[in-house]
């Protein structure tokens, strides 16, 4: 297969997967119940999720592998299992996806915070060391570290997969809108701080995810374009912001609303759009079309 950034460099625009976190839920993933134990214990049922992607048109999607870090996984009693179930994530969507379409092993957040030295930075790398090789082991194409919100964090994980993988890195953070209508991350990374310190610390492609239904993306690509007019961006937007209800969340996006906004996302310089939180198969569907359009 050709490299990701190849395709982007032929003006192609890629379409990757949408929400997981909710779909296990639907699948019966129970509160407190470890997601990425899934990948031993219910295999269909995590493969099932990867092919519904597959069949919607994504020409990339992840592995179920968020929170398959050693400080994660230790809270369920799986610290040793980092490898195992990795590398079980990989091969899973590596199923589904066969031949034609790109596997990103999916790495999140620790949970930890170097400001408040729970963690040094060498533990951190340490960790996403062990979840990238255990990726790239099960046949990821591309690593992708998400809803990141610590540069600091951020550069630990990129450059655990960039110095132990021979794949192709993705970086994207989450941001939401201030009172002042500025976009900021927890930790007060702005769109083009991110876009500057992430392409210096080796990233291949970076963007955003979660945070933000679709029109909150656009404003999103449209700064990160504004310091950078080369590197290509990933935009997972959520289906809008959670609704609670009855004990009941759901997202007020439609598909046919998030495909709407599509062209608005290409237009301001997004070469890969996929969803988040909430988003679905026919989300996806919905997407690839008004992207192939």
């Amino acid at each position: 297969m050709n490299k990701i950034i190849e395709r982007i460099k032929s003006n192609e625009v890629l379409i990757s997967d949408g929400a997981w976190g909710t779909f296990l839920q639907q699948k019966g993933l129970q509160p407190g119940e470890c997601p990425e134990s899934w990948n031993i214990t219910h295999r269909d049922e995590v493969l099932s999720i990867a092919q519904s992607y597959v069949d919607a048109g994504s020409n990339m999607i992840e592995t179920n592998s968020f929170g398959g870090n050693r400080f994660k996984l230790e809270h369920y009693g799986l610290a040793d299992k980092v490898y195992e179930i990795n590398k079980a994530a990989a091969e899973i969507s590596r199923h589904a996806a066969g031949k034609e379409i790109y596997v990103l092993g999916s790495i999140g957040p620790t949970g930890k915070f170097l400001i408040m030295g729970e963690v040094t930075e060498e533990e951190l790398t340490l960790a996403f060391r062990e979840q990238a090789v255990a990726l790239e082991a099960g046949g990821a194409n591309a690593i992708i570290i998400e809803t990141f919100t610590d540069l600091d964090e951020a550069k630990c994980a990129i450059r655990a997969a960039k110095e132990n993988t021979s794949l192709e890195v993705i970086c994207t953070m989450t941001f939401e809108k201030t009172v002042d209508g500025e976009f900021r991350s927890m930790m007060g990374v702005s769109p083009s701080d991110m876009a500057k310190e992430l392409t210096l610390a080796g990233a291949d492609i970076i963007g955003a995810n979660c945070g933000n239904g679709m029109e909150g993306m656009i404003g999103i690509t449209k700064e990160i374009r504004s310091v950078d007019p080369h590197i290509p961006i990933l935009i997972h937007a959520n289906a809008g912001a959670p609704v609670y209800n009855d004990g009941v969340t759901t997202f007020p996006e439609t598909p046919e609303f998030m495909a709407g906004l599509v062209h608005d996302l290409i237009r301001e310089g997004a070469n890969i759009i996929g969803g988040c939180c909430g988003t679905t198969p026919q989300h996806i569907t919905k997407i690839a079309a008004a992207a192939k359009s």
